[in-house]
């Protein structure tokens, strides 16, 4: 085996393992956005909690679908806190190079 084969393995090693770090998270906060979500939540320190962690799955579909649900809830709540959360969301997982 080659010395190309050895890191090809390790980068397909790592990248099931973040795919299996992206679905645990999901399994973790979806009961958490589907509860503050249904019973109407206005505590936004429960709120930008779940938007702390999930901005870090939302590069997923369904993480991204979970924060655009929990964002949408939050802008009854917090508008301006909800606008910089959709601009931390742009920052961290949008392509700059298609608008350049």
């Amino acid at each position: 085996m080659s010395e190309s084969d050895l890191h090809l393995d390790s980068i397909v090693e790592l990248a099931g393992q973040l795919a299996s770090l992206n679905d645990r998270a999901i399994l973790i906060y979806r009961p958490i956005v589907d509860d503050l979500v249904g019973v109407g939540s206005a505590d936004s320190h429960l709120i930008e909690t779940a938007l702390d962690g999930l901005l870090g799955f939302a590069g997923s579909v369904e993480g991204l679908r979970l924060y655009k649900k929990l964002c949408r809830h939050y802008w009854d709540v917090d508008s301006v806190a909800t606008a910089s959360y959709v601009q931390a969301y742009r920052e961290m997982w949008e392509d700059d190079s298609v608008s350049s």
